[in-house]
């Protein structure tokens, strides 16, 4: 994946993409949880992690793309604010089980801890020996 797809996606994924039609933005990691289907998708969780690798590079810089940030802490945010908490609208309205908040969850604390690594020193440094790789890869 390339830097412009891995962007493109990314923004999908945090239902920010500018092109309202693209396929990603109703099936992604947040537009699949509104409205809720039912399940979780997986191949989203991997695929973000994807695109962390490919960005990596760029995360590591004095100087970061505001409209990457906004969508990695969209991603974040959003994801907890709707699946995790309990006042969230998928918990509150019973559409959401408990083996599922607990992967979201799960899913939601590896993704944010993998770009918190790669801003803070590119993967590089003592959290990155702790396998930041594993993380990006989806395996961490």
């Amino acid at each position: 994946m390339k830097r412009e797809e891995a962007v493109i996606l990314l923004k999908c994924h945090a239902f920010a993409c500018d092109d309202l039609n693209h396929s990603t933005m109703e099936t992604g990691f947040l537009g699949s949880l509104r409205p809720f289907r039912g399940n979780l998708n997986e191949e989203n969780f991997h695929e973000l992690m994807e695109i962390l690798h490919v960005l990596a590079p760029e995360l590591k810089q004095p100087t970061l793309d505001r409209e990457i940030m906004a969508s990695l802490w969209g991603i974040t945010h959003l994801g907890r604010a709707w699946a995790v908490e309990p006042e969230g609208m998928l918990q509150s309205n019973q559409l959401i089980s408990n083996e599922q908040i607990a992967l979201m969850e799960r899913w939601l604390d590896l993704f944010s801890y993998a770009v918190m690594v790669l801003i803070e020193d590119g993967g590089r440094g003592r959290r990155g020996v702790l396998g930041i790789s594993g993380i990006c890869a989806g395996t961490g």
